[in-house]
């Protein structure tokens, strides 16, 4: 199943690169990324903040950089990055001033190795700037050609309407998993502009983890389809509309593995309805 991203087409299950910077980090990360590639993934997401500190800013970016280098794929390969966040000691603080954007987008540039960053993000929106502003500075990047396309992050439906007209955004990426769909009015919103939607911490992120695997339907519709609960999950996740993808991270290759996995699990109309029912879906469209 591939879906359009911009004018690009990829497979909808893509990999989100935050655990493999963040503690505990996996020994060998490298062979967990030549692994995704392996099997087929062809969106990577990552950002500036996906380390330590800000004396560590960077990290995930360099690390997909030296680990998609000489790899036969990388050309087929997405990295989408993200600006607009820091990380005082250790802490999630927001900064989307325009400067700020913009020296966080070279530095991503530097880190990654490129001369042009295919899909940049706005990471959440800063409260105390006004968001046309960051905004706005993400489409000057554009204009000048330090970024291809314009995403966004942790964004409202009124949001995306706002960034929507300043320019063209190509994806938003949200929470959404089977025990928190609070961003369904978004995804609705993103299908009526063609927009694609990102769903982080699709398996419950490590705040829901637990209880997206323990729940009690989709250890049932595992079993009932040969599979595990997390794969379920995001099957049913990707159900939900022709503009979604999911960016589960992993630090294990079994959890990897399962992951890719949905990319082929067609959900009986049985089960989706009972997944429906219990994770109370507000209806499909």
């Amino acid at each position: 199943m591939r879906l359009l991203l911009g004018t690009r087409s990829f497979p909808a299950v893509g990999l989100g690169g935050m655990p493999l910077s963040l503690p505990p980090r996996p020994a060998h990360p490298e062979r967990l990324l030549h692994l995704a590639l392996d099997l087929g993934v062809r969106l990577i997401d990552t950002a500036d903040v996906y380390c330590r500190n800000d004396d560590d800013l960077g990290h995930n970016e360099r690390l997909l950089a030296a680990a998609l280098r000489d790899h036969p794929a990388r050309s087929e390969v997405l990295v989408a990055t993200k600006g607009g966040l820091r990380r005082p000691g250790g802490d999630w603080v927001e900064d989307g001033r325009p400067a700020a954007l913009r020296r966080a987008c070279e530095a991503s540039l530097l880190a990654l190795g490129v001369e042009q960053i295919a899909l940049y993000q706005l990471h959440a929106p800063d409260s105390g700037v006004p968001f046309a502003d960051s905004v706005g500075e993400l489409f000057r990047l554009r204009t000048e050609g330090k970024i291809a396309e314009v995403g966004l992050s942790n964004v409202s439906v009124e949001e995306l309407g706002e960034a929507c007209a300043i320019g063209p955004v190509v994806s938003v990426q949200n929470r959404l998993n089977p025990l928190d769909l609070s961003s369904i009015d978004v995804l609705r919103a993103c299908e009526g502009r063609g927009i694609a939607f990102f769903a982080y911490s699709p398996v419950g992120g490590s705040e829901q983890l637990e209880d997206v695997l323990t729940h009690p339907e989709l250890l049932a519709a595992g079993q009932a389809h040969g599979v595990g609960p997390g794969t379920v999950a995001l099957a049913w996740i990707l159900s939900l509309s022709p503009r979604m993808f999911v960016i589960p991270g992993a630090r294990r290759e079994a959890s990897l593995r399962a992951s890719v996995a949905a990319e082929a699990l067609t959900l009986s109309a049985e089960w989706t309805t009972r997944l429906d029912a219990a994770f109370g879906l507000p209806g499909r469209p």
